[in-house]
C-alpha cells in the first residue's frame, strides 16, 4: 500500500483527485490539505510515498511548500498554470495535471510514477526545487521554519546572510532565521542588483548599507543601517562598486 497526500486549497479539485485514487485501491489517501501550512505537517506525519499538489495557493506556494521539507516525497502537480508556464519544470517532477484533467490523463501520471519508483525520484525533486527557486515569482521571499511555525519573510527585509555550517543565517530586524540552503544557491536566486556577494560566507542587501569603510589591507566592512557590519573582501568590493555605481 503506498501513501497519498492531496494538497489543493479547492475542495473541488481535491474530490477530483480523491475520486480518480478509487481505480488505484493499491494508493491510500492519507490527508487532504487546504494549503501548504497544512501539506509540510501532513508530510512529516504520514512520509507519503506520492502527494498531489497545487501550485498557486494562499499563504505559501506549492514550491515553497517543498523547500521546507527535508526529504520531499515525489511530486504529481495539479495546477491550472498555463501549460507553457511549468514546462520548465516538467523533466524534474514526475507529472503535472493541467486542471481539468480527466481519468485517463490521471492514469497515465500514475503509471509514470509507478515507472519511476527509485532513488531518482528524490533527486528530481530536489532539482524541481532549485529550479523553481529561479523563477521571478519566487525571488520575492523566502519561506523558513522558526521551531514549528513557518514565517515568511520579504527580501526586502532581510539586511544580510551569513554562511552558517550546512545552513544560511538569513539577519533581519527581527533576528535571524536559518534555511537549509547554500550561498551558492542564494547569489543564484536573489536579485543580484539588490544582492551582493560582498565576501565568500556573506551575501549583503546593498539597499542596507551606509557606508563601506577600509579594513585591514585590501578588505573592507560595509555597515548598515541597522549599524550590523558586513565584511567586504577584495572581489566582493569590486561587485559593490559596480552595483553601486561609485
Amino acid at each position: 500500500m503506498n501513501k497519498i497526500v492531496i494538497i489543493d486549497d479547492e475542495p473541488l479539485a481535491r474530490s477530483v483527485v480523491r475520486e480518480y485514487l478509487q481505480k488505484h485501491p493499491h494508493l491510500e489517501v492519507m490527508q487532504e490539505c487546504g494549503d501548504g501550512f497544512e501539506g509540510v505537517k501532513a508530510i512529516q506525519q504520514h512520509q507519503p510515498d506520492l502527494i498531489f499538489l497545487d501550485i498557486q495557493m494562499p499563504k505559501i506556494t506549492g514550491f515553497e511548500m517543498l523547500e521546507l521539507i527535508e526529504q520531499p516525497p515525489a511530486v504529481i502537480f495539479t495546477t491550472a498554470f498555463d501549460e507553457f508556464a511549468i514546462k520548465a519544470f516538467e523533466s524534474h517532477a514526475v507529472d503535472y495535471l493541467l486542471k481539468p484533467f480527466n481519468q485517463d490523463r490521471f492514469d497515465k501520471a500514475l503509471a509514470k510514477w509507478n515507472e519511476q519508483k527509485t532513488a531518482v525520484t528524490e533527486k528530481a525533486t530536489q532539482d524541481l526545487i532549485e529550479s523553481a527557486a529561479l523563477s521571478p515569482s519566487q525571488r520575492q521571499r523566502i519561506v523558513v521554519r522558526n521551531g514549528s511555525k513557518i514565517k515568511i519573510i520579504s527580501v526586502h527585509d532581510v539586511f544580510y546572510l551569513e554562511a552558517a555550517d550546512d545552513y544560511v543565517k538569513i539577519h533581519t530586524q527581527e533576528g535571524y532565521f536559518l534555511k537549509n540552503k547554500t550561498m551558492t544557491h542564494f547569489e543564484q536566486s536573489l536579485d543580484m542588483h539588490l544582492f551582493v556577494r560582498s565576501h565568500r560566507s556573506y551575501i549583503v542587501n546593498v539597499q542596507q548599507i551606509t557606508r563601506i569603510d577600509p579594513y585591514e589591507k585590501d578588505n573592507h566592512v560595509a555597515v548598515l543601517r541597522s549599524g550590523a557590519k558586513v565584511p567586504v573582501s577584495r572581489s566582493g568590493y569590486g561587485k559593490l562598486k559596480e552595483v553601486l555605481g561609485l
